[in-house]
């Protein structure tokens, strides 16, 4: 028996969440009192998962699988957890995962329990805490299923060095014959991208046109931030749909995100609810925002952004 995490990466590198979910899986580990074993697809250097604690990498490389598909990523996962016979699987929760997780669950006849928050409560039976009702509340849920499906929820568990001796392994997946090909990839290059982005700095209608983005990029580039929109802008070609975050765009848990010029429909609110701590910045007193923000500020964007990133500027210079 043993513990298999699936360890994330892009072009190579490895997500900021596949650290985290060794992490998280590692603690796993420990409370079955078994082995960690760690999972990657085309990434370049596994060993850097032994800082976390994976104990052995199976280390898969497929130009098949050089652009993202669910069922074949879900088919070589079922397929290393059928080599290191593990009991439990852990993945993180990204927008790949949500499609993936499903699939690997009926290959493995597994329970599934996504947005975990807390390692588990209690092995037997297996209980875990997820937040549910659009991040407005946690239930405690059992796993009952001999194979179990664990998605751990960004930026809930943390980075948690546990360094070890691992070893790396070349595995040789079967490549399932699937229906659905990608005939185009766009990445953005150059930017921090939302998924992995400490601050998110986001805005609304209220900056009242593209042309006025500037200062949102810039105030970005001096937080180090991702840029991201509410929806209404990304459907009116302001923004590019990759930046949409909430409900039904992408969701968001950083350490901070600030939001600029949005009013906080409830959909918007669902999807960065996670975020630790929220900055709001609009002219209307009674925008619903206010009530989810933890600082906020009554003023003109116009007026409060640039003198925000003078002071960001001179605070920097000044340390």
């Amino acid at each position: 028996m043993s513990v298999l995490v699936f360890a994330d990466s892009t072009e190579g590198k490895f997500k900021k969440s596949a650290f985290e979910v060794v992490s998280y899986a590692k603690n796993v580990a420990d409370q079955l009192s078994t082995n960690l074993v760690a999972v990657t697809i085309n990434a370049d250097d596994s060993d850097a998962l032994f800082t976390y604690g994976a104990e052995k990498v199976l280390s898969v490389t497929n130009e098949a699988l050089q652009t993202f598909n669910a069922k074949q990523y879900a088919s070589v996962i079922q397929q290393a957890a059928a080599s290191s016979e593990a009991s439990v699987v852990v993945l993180d929760s990204s927008i790949d995962t949500l499609h993936t997780a499903p699939l690997l669950a009926v290959a493995l006849n597994a329970g599934y329990a996504s947005n975990v928050v807390a390692i588990p409560s209690s092995t037997a039976p297996f209980t875990v805490k997820r937040k549910a009702f659009s991040n407005k509340g946690f239930s405690h849920t059992v796993i009952s299923t001999d194979h179990k499906i664990i998605g751990v929820a960004k930026n809930s568990y943390g980075i948690h060095v546990n360094e070890v001796a691992g070893t790396t392994e070349d595995f040789n997946a079967t490549i399932a014959t699937s229906g659905v090909t990608s005939e185009k990839l766009e990445r953005v290059s150059g930017k921090v991208t939302i998924a992995d982005a400490e601050v998110v700095v986001s805005a609304g209608r209220g900056l009242k046109g593209p042309e006025n983005w500037g200062m949102i990029e810039d105030l970005a580039d001096v937080l180090g931030a991702a840029t991201a929109c509410s929806k209404p802008v990304s459907d009116l070609g302001w923004r590019p749909h990759g930046e949409h975050v909430g409900q039904t765009g992408k969701p968001v848990a950083s350490n901070l995100y600030i939001a600029i010029g949005i009013s906080g429909a409830i959909q918007h609110l669902a999807g960065i609810n996670a975020s630790k701590v929220k900055v709001v910045i609009n002219t209307d007193p009674e925008a619903p925002f206010f009530k989810a923000a933890d600082y906020g500020i009554v003023g003109d964007a116009f007026e409060v952004i640039p003198s925000l990133i003078e002071k960001l500027k001179a605070f920097k210079q000044a340390s």
